[in-house]
């Protein structure tokens, strides 16, 4: 009897151990559910606006973070809007002078760096209102505060006129784009010393710039300022400007810039930069020096997991402070997911907003093999814009595939000719044998625009994407569009 009594004891009160164990995980498994939030996006950009939308729209609890007292992230404030609407404003300055309708006289319009950003700071608050609005209208709490990882599923958003606050959520999107690189030697607080984020404080009116790095960032800057009347040098570090894109259209952008007074220096890597209080020296490793009236350095830009504490999930950035994910857009911790700048390629707007869609598609859980287009247009907004998709000759001789080419250039084209735009030209690429339109790449005023007409044939299944379909149908006339038609007749008569 004391043995068995003493043996129901031990069961008894392991019982009553495997109970209190379960009731504690269960309580446990209860309290890391009971989330403030479906999900957390940090970042208001293309990418975070994406995702929140997405979730949003299918009654997800959603928490937007903006480190900005405005909405609209990097894209609208200081990257893709502002210098698009600088851009856009520098070009229509253009136009009006050289056309003796409008300026019949010698007398030009000037414009300065301060009169075109009166245009931008407009289009900036178009934006953000219109964007504040999409939050507001979903029921998307928008903290204004920076954000830093307590663990995988809080966040502590630190704010300058309040104190910090803890959230929590299942998931959490990381969309915190990026910042332009800057080297430890080169002093940014110098007033004549810009990046592509500052540059848009510029008050003074310079005669001259140098601008360090000809990436797409370099090179729409360039366009601005040498639109502007500036003296422009453009420091190239590698041996042609935009090796990505199809070597024919770049080597018009770089003829272009030569023909406006633009001085690119290819294969040139700075050695040091001197700023005063009057100018800027730079002076490269070749030994050659050059003097500005300030400088923009854009070579390359990093993502913006610096000020995370992101090592509190066990992610780890690489040295560019980009983040590693999968299809699926998740990165290695499980519920936390990454997407536009911070990931890197492409880094673009548009791919952006869609990988915010996809990634928010997976944690919605919803049947979907959604992925982001093979073909994704890129466009240049210098001055002319260049624009491609699909493959460039380069790739398809390497590739060993019979392709062809069909030209068209603007200046036969009566629309360019109306319009005063005549430079420029589009090219298509297209198989001989099955004529699959391969590549379409333009140079010239709206290619960005114009591409569009042909990535929507390169898109059709079963057939529906050859050459063909910009002979056999009609276009409207006088129209940019008729480019496709000359160009794919260009290239079938060069069949045989």
């Amino acid at each position: 009897m004391q043995l068995a009594e003493f043996g129901g004891s031990l069961l008894t009160k392991a019982n009553t151990e495997t109970k209190i164990e379960t009731e504690t995980k269960a309580k446990s498994k209860k309290i890391q559910t009971n989330f403030d939030y479906d999900a957390i996006v940090i970042g208001t950009g293309p990418g975070g606006e994406g995702a929140a939308m997405r979730l949003a729209k299918e009654n997800k609890k959603v928490a937007m973070v903006e480190r900005h007292h405005q909405v609209g992230g990097g894209c609208t404030h200081w990257g893709t809007i502002p210098s698009k609407a600088l851009r856009h404003s520098v070009r229509r300055s253009i136009e009006f002078n050289s056309n003796p309708l409008f300026n019949p006289s010698e007398k030009k319009v000037k414009l300065t760096f301060e009169n075109i950003l009166q245009h931008t700071t407009k289009v900036i608050r178009d934006q953000v209102r219109m964007r504040a609005g999409f939050y507001d209208r979903n029921f998307v709490d928008v903290f204004h505060g920076s954000a830093t990882f307590v663990d995988k599923n809080t966040l502590n958003i630190s704010r300058e006129d309040g104190p910090d606050e803890l959230l929590t959520a299942e998931n959490i999107i990381i969309a915190s784009g990026s910042r332009p690189y800057r080297p430890d030697d080169v002093d940014f607080d110098h007033p004549r010393i810009y990046d592509s984020d500052t540059i848009l404080s510029l008050k003074h009116d310079p005669k001259s710039i140098i601008i360090y790095g000809a990436g797409v960032i370099g090179c729409e800057y360039a366009s601005i300022f040498r639109g502007l009347g500036c003296k422009v040098d453009l420091i190239d570090t590698r041996d042609r400007l935009l090796s990505f894109m199809d070597a024919e259209m770049t080597d018009s952008l770089s003829y272009h810039f030569w023909n406006c007074g633009i001085v690119i220096r290819h294969d040139e890597e700075y050695e040091s930069i001197v700023a005063s209080d009057d100018s800027v020296v730079l002076t490269l490793q070749s030994g050659k020096k050059m003097k500005a009236d300030c400088i923009l350095f854009a070579n390359g830009r990093s993502g913006n997991t610096n000020t995370l504490a992101i090592e509190n999930t066990g992610l780890v950035p690489n040295s560019r402070g980009s983040l590693e994910v999968n299809y699926q857009y998740k990165t290695s911790a499980e519920n936390i997911y990454a997407v536009g700048d911070v990931i890197g390629y492409p880094s673009l707007a548009s791919a952006a907003y869609d990988q915010g869609r996809i990634a928010a598609d997976y944690i919605l859980k919803v049947p979907t093999e959604t992925q982001l287009i093979e073909d994704i247009p890129t466009g240049i907004y210098t001055i002319p814009e260049m624009s491609s998709v699909g493959k460039t000759e380069q790739q398809l001789t390497a590739a060993k595939i019979p392709y062809e080419v069909g030209r068209s250039s603007f200046k036969h084209l009566a629309r360019a000719q109306i319009g005063n735009s005549a430079i420029g030209s589009l090219k298509l690429l297209f198989h001989r044998e099955t004529k699959e339109i391969l590549g379409i790449h333009c140079f010239g005023e709206n290619a960005a625009e114009i591409i569009h007409i042909g990535q929507a044939i390169m898109q059709q299944k079963n057939g529906g994407n050859t050459i063909d379909y910009f002979v056999e149908t009609t276009f409207n006339y006088p129209t940019m569009a008729e480019a496709f038609r000359v160009a794919a007749l260009n290239g079938l008569n060069r069949l045989f």
